[in-house]
């Protein structure tokens, strides 16, 4: 097994009085690629999001159990949340990027956090947008507005623009439910070149892009992790009879 980078341990998350996770025990292994699924509602994006305290936002939440990241309890009070923030970094259901230039939206979480000199900062572009494959592209137009691209190319600008911060984990919520099926699979493809360096944790509806994306799956159903493995061995038997209906299409 690879080292581990996201240890949890009897984790519980309630909204109120709802409980959306309950008893969750997964590690997560440094850059694999591992993808949460299940049906909508089960608690998948509740549960990528606990990895850099996105639900602190949320009115209500209270969790028990212990997670830790990168080797430290993340929900001490000592833990700085920016610094967390910037090691976890966090790619959203539709591409949202700033109405800034291309360069300013890589370099905005730089300038507010105060990381590098801004003489470093072109250096950081290039290198940000080449990760993504999108610098022979976007060159010549680093100053024109990231709005006037593509959604493909907004989506890879996000990444970018998560990548600049340096992270070692990149959280992807349903990174490609707003992209055609050509574009879903451009951006598959750049995952597995981004895995060589970093950790991802993709959440998923399309069970098609787990088999294909994924060296790990995470099956939730009401709260709950039904199953955890490698994908491969997953899809071709499971061990759990709900998680045989669910990728059989039997629910979900």
């Amino acid at each position: 097994m690879n080292k581990l980078v996201i240890e949890t341990q009897h984790l519980h998350l309630f909204y109120s009085d709802f409980q959306a996770l309950t008893d969750i025990t997964l590690n997560i292994e440094e850059r694999k690629i591992t993808a949460l699924i299940g049906p909508s509602g089960c608690g998948k994006s509740t549960l990528v999001r606990v990895f850099n305290r996105m639900n602190d936002l949320i009115e209500g939440v209270r969790i028990t159990g212990t997670v830790n990241v990168l080797g430290e309890n993340i929900f001490t009070p000592e833990t700085d949340l920016i610094l967390l923030r910037q090691k976890v970094g966090m790619v959203f259901q539709r591409p949202n990027p700033f109405p800034l230039s291309v360069r300013k939206n890589i370099t905005f979480g730089l300038e507010i956090h105060n990381k590098h000199d801004k003489e470093q900062h072109d250096a950081i572009v290039e290198a940000s947008l080449k990760d993504v494959l999108l610098w022979d592209d976007l060159h010549d137009r680093l100053d024109h507005s990231a709005l006037r691209l593509s959604l493909e190319q907004q989506q890879r600008l996000c990444i970018a623009r998560v990548l600049a911060m340096k992270p070692q984990i990149i959280l992807m919520d349903e990174p490609c439910s707003a992209l055609d099926p050509i574009a879903t699979l451009r951006i598959e493809e750049l995952m597995q070149e981004l895995k060589k360096n970093y950790t991802i944790v993709i959440v998923t509806h399309n069970m098609q892009q787990a088999a294909r994306a994924s060296d790990n799956t995470a099956f939730l159903y009401l709260g709950e992790l039904i199953e955890y493995g490698e994908t491969k061995h997953m899809y071709s038997s499971p061990k759990e009879k709900r998680t045989e209906d669910y990728l059989t299409g039997r629910f979900g």
